[in-house]
């Protein structure tokens, strides 16, 4: 009997697949998180935005998800200036605060 060759590939643990699947299948953000993701790269560069992004917002403030304690110690000398950046470019005073977490970079 012949095998898939796609059967024998290498098995992969729950929690690196997830992410990738949630990824592909979750409906893209609206409302206030969708509008600070639609600025987030443009407002702070392309190495923080492969190290930091929103990832939810609730009454001004806004949770960022990063990828290590040195990116958080980063992001705290830049708090105001990228809040400032979101509410020019979004044309709103929506972002009162950040905050930063380690967390996923989905």
């Amino acid at each position: 009997m012949k095998r898939d060759s796609t059967a024998q590939s290498k098995p992969e643990h729950i929690g690196s697949v997830l992410p990738r699947v949630l990824r592909e299948f979750r409906p893209p953000r609206e409302g206030d998180l969708g509008q600070i993701e639609g600025v987030w790269k443009t407002i702070v560069g392309t190495a923080v935005a492969e190290n930091a992004r929103p990832y939810a917002v609730k009454g001004g403030v806004v949770l960022v998800h990063v990828s290590s304690s040195v990116w958080i110690h980063h992001l705290r000398f830049l708090r105001q200036d990228i809040v400032d950046k979101i509410n020019n470019a979004i044309g709103t005073a929506l972002v009162e605060e950040l905050k930063f977490k380690i967390g996923p970079l989905e």
